[in-house]
């Protein structure tokens, strides 16, 4: 091969390279999540945890969750018929344009499930091609009178786990969306007594498992009852399945039993340095007083909440902002300025620390919560995409010393937890 022609070839990869990788880029921001690292707190804490895996560049398979109102949460799960850009296609602009009719409802605080499936099967059904099908799920929580409403297309059974740990299927409760359909269904489900949900494409049930050739759906049950995240679940399921065979995306939602029974401590500490390292060695003796043979696990529970709790201090109720620091840093006025601050501050920052059971399993759940005005938490999504940034290192730092990290919407109370 010529060298002319080989430079040539390598110019033509790198520019699909970089085309593939604005149209990746371009479909994360049409996936609209409003729960990146958030918690549901209206009645209790509520963790939603995602895993968009495509399969090549452009997936058939898209997903959105919306925070509605105060008690209200909506979530899209579109799988495209087939692979490639055609399938891809169809998921997206479904997906772009059920987003605009939320942003639209929530403007005019007039959200309607049953108006948005209507409204965009009408969009939606001249663009479909004649042996083209949509599998559709539309979702959404009332968390004030504890009613899960959907309509399903298609989909994969929803997985439920009650407080007993009985696990419930939810089966799809319309056909496959065509371009001749015009009726549909929109049922619901009480759910005061479910703990878990696992929403999910077909990618996830399908694919051929190592164990005798088994698809995980014959898997997939026992590994949810036994998962309590999203990170236990993931692990259990590529321990199962070693090549990915199709799209994979699911929602897993937990509700955590934070209440005065599984509470173990509590304590509230000023706003001064001597109280960050008061604190730092209130939660090393803590740690050191729960019984477990996983020193490593105490270690890291320590580096995420030395972290947080510095952000609480510096960022919430001192109120620096992360140009400021790197400018006090710079002028070496730093530790000056925090005892400026300090003068001036009466603000607290509460810590609770609860233990929950979960089968043969036991976890740490560390609330700490500040008294300042927060942050939009939206922007950990540019911090997680690019961890070499220095804005928000600690941040970063913490998912990775612990199974999860959780900020309310306010941005003033941040979650994680630890498994002993």
């Amino acid at each position: 091969m010529s060298k002319e022609r080989l430079e040539q070839l390598e110019k033509s990869e790198a520019y699909a390279s970089y085309q593939s990788d604005l149209a990746f880029a371009k479909e994360l921001n049409i996936l609209r999540n409003d729960f990146y690292y958030q918690m549901i707190d209206s009645n209790a804490a509520t963790l939603v945890d995602f895993l968009y895996k495509p399969l090549d560049t452009l997936s058939g398979d898209a997903y959105s969750a919306r925070r509605i109102d105060e008690h209200r949460t909506f979530y899209l799960l579109v799988d495209g018929m087939g692979k490639g850009v055609s399938a891809s296609f169809t998921a997206v602009i479904m997906t772009t344009f059920i987003n605009h009719l939320v942003d639209k409802m929530i403007e005019h605080d007039s959200f309607s499930l049953d108006l948005i499936v209507k409204e965009s099967m009408e969009f939606i059904k001249p663009i479909l091609l004649d042996d083209e099908v949509l599998a559709i799920d539309y979702i959404c929580f009332d968390n004030y009178y504890d009613v899960l409403e959907y309509a399903k297309f298609a989909m994969p059974p929803f997985l439920l786990q009650d407080k007993d740990d009985n696990i419930i299927r939810i089966k799809a409760n319309n056909t496959p969306l065509s371009k001749w359909q015009s009726k549909y269904d929109i049922a619901r489900h009480n759910v005061a007594n479910i703990e878990k949900f696992l929403f999910y494409s077909d990618g996830i049930v399908e694919n051929t498992t190592d164990c005798e050739g088994l698809p995980y759906a014959a898997f997939i049950e026992d590994d949810f009852r036994e998962s309590f995240s999203r990170e236990e679940f993931k692990e259990k399921f590529f321990n199962k399945v070693k090549e990915q065979e199709d799209d994979l995306t699911l929602i897993f939602i937990n509700s955590l039993d934070i209440r005065e029974e599984t509470l173990v401590a509590k304590h509230s500490f000023k706003t001064s340095l001597a109280d960050v390292d008061a604190a730092s060695q209130w939660y090393e003796t803590l740690w050191g007083n729960i019984q477990t043979d996983n020193s490593s696990e105490a270690e890291k529970a320590g580096v995420v909440f030395t972290e947080l709790y510095m952000n609480a201090y510096e960022h919430g109720n001192l109120g620096i902002s992360a140009k400021e620091k790197h400018q006090y840093l710079e002028d070496d006025v730093y530790f000056e300025k925090l005892n400026e601050l300090e003068q001036m501050s009466t603000k607290n920052i509460i810590v609770e620390v609860y233990m929950l059971k979960e089968f043969a399993n036991e976890y740490v759940v560390t609330k700490i919560k500040d008294e300042g005005d927060g942050f939009d938490t939206q922007i950990l999504s540019q911090i997680f995409r690019n961890s070499r940034k220095f804005n928000g290192r600690g941040v970063f730092i913490s998912r990775k010393n612990s199974m999860g990290i959780y900020y309310n919407s306010q941005g003033n109370c941040v979650l994680f937890f630890n498994k002993i």
